[in-house]
């Protein structure tokens, strides 16, 4: 895992492992490696993984079965899906839409980029 300066590390991990469950990588009830297992794999402290594996409990995407280990939740893709909207629309679209307005753009300008992206969508 290659880690950006600009935003901290244990955010990073929880980006990754957002990832790996809405791409269906990760389902529901899956076992995902233990905090020890994944600090040696991408060589960071341990309590750094767990501050991500902390974070992704309290927000319900993952179930801390003590003893056991960490695992999927049953309804982590939706709760994912959820805020990963509202961060589109509140974070990364104002800046999108005022760079359309910036540059002028206009609906045929916008249609022929959305064409090539669901193009692409059709390759996969």
């Amino acid at each position: 895992m290659d880690f950006s300066e600009h935003k901290n590390i244990f955010l990073q991990i929880r980006d990754w492992m957002v990832d790996q469950i809405l791409t269906g990588n990760l389902q529901p009830g899956d076992k995902i490696p233990s905090v020890r297992e994944l600090a040696a794999d991408i060589e960071v402290n341990r309590n750094t993984v767990m501050r991500s594996y902390a974070l992704m409990e309290e927000e319900g995407i993952l179930e801390n079965k003590r003893g056991i280990g960490f695992f999927v939740s049953t309804g982590a893709k939706s709760t994912l899906l959820s805020i990963q909207r509202k961060e589109f629309f509140s974070e990364v679209l104002p800046p999108i839409i005022h760079q359309i307005q910036v540059l002028n753009l206009n609906s045929e300008d916008l249609e022929s980029l959305l064409a090539v992206i669901h193009s692409n969508d059709i390759k996969k």
